[in-house]
């Protein structure tokens, strides 16, 4: 079991600021001897999670069998999926739902009307949830003193010219969606972006997830997400909390 806690801490240095790393690079960031970095990246080559073209490695495709098989177990991307799709399409935007891991959201079900980003969102992705619209209405589900001792340990690096960094500016925006039951992000994940999420509750009244609705900043700022938006997600916010009774 120790040697699979090493592989999985190697691959999880593997994002999208370091999607290529040598042996050095991935043994600085998992604190592995050098020796034992090279076996596990090694391991993973053979068994054909990663490349290796004699200085940098590379993960596969692959790896997205490990998440994919995580997702497949779970019900909550099998319920919402049909429900989003059809909110994207009465709504004209894309919308998603994700959970809160760590100090990082994951995808689990997305339906998108419109490129809004310039990376490719889908199930299994990752963004951080100290600038997401999602990310700070599932921070705000939980103790605030927790919350701020995960943005302690965090790297919260500016991703625009408008993303907050700063811990107690955070926080207050954090203590807002915990007061309004929403949060709207304008441009702090990526310029150009808008979105407003919302909390998923199951039948007990607990966060089990976010809901969020994104639309680019050019056809419609900010400040008019919650009229525009907000009803039809509060809608469907409601319909789910009837139907997530065993999460």
């Amino acid at each position: 079991m120790i040697g699979l806690a090493k592989g999985l801490a190697v691959i999880e240095t593997f994002t999208a600021e370091t999607p290529r790393q040598s042996i050095t690079e991935v043994a600085r960031r998992t604190g592995l001897d050098r020796a034992t970095a090279r076996r596990c990246l090694l391991t993973l080559a053979h068994h054909g999670y990663a490349e290796y073209d004699g200085k940098y490695f590379t993960l596969t495709p692959r790896v997205l069998r490990l998440g994919t098989a995580c997702l497949a177990t779970m019900p909550l991307p099998q319920l919402v999926q049909p429900l989003l799709d059809a909110l994207s399409e009465r709504i004209g935007q894309s919308s998603s739902v994700s959970i809160l891991d760590a100090d990082e959201i994951v995808y689990v079900a997305r339906a998108a009307q419109r490129k809004v980003f310039s990376i490719a969102l889908m199930p299994g992705s990752r963004l951080p949830a100290y600038c997401t619209s999602m990310g700070r209405v599932l921070l705000a589900a939980l103790p605030a003193q927790q919350v701020r001792e995960r943005l302690a340990r965090g790297d919260l690096a500016p991703r625009t010219p408008r993303t907050l960094t700063d811990i107690d500016a955070i926080m207050l925006e954090v203590d807002r969606a915990r007061t309004q039951g929403f949060a709207v992000i304008d441009q702090e994940v990526e310029c150009g972006l808008c979105s407003i999420a919302v909390p998923v509750h199951n039948a007990h009244g607990q966060t089990v997830a976010a809901l969020n609705v994104g639309v680019s900043a050019f056809d419609m700022p900010a400040r008019d997400l919650p009229v525009a938006f907000l009803p039809a997600l509060n809608q469907l916010q409601a319909r789910l909390a009837g139907m997530l009774r065993c999460l």
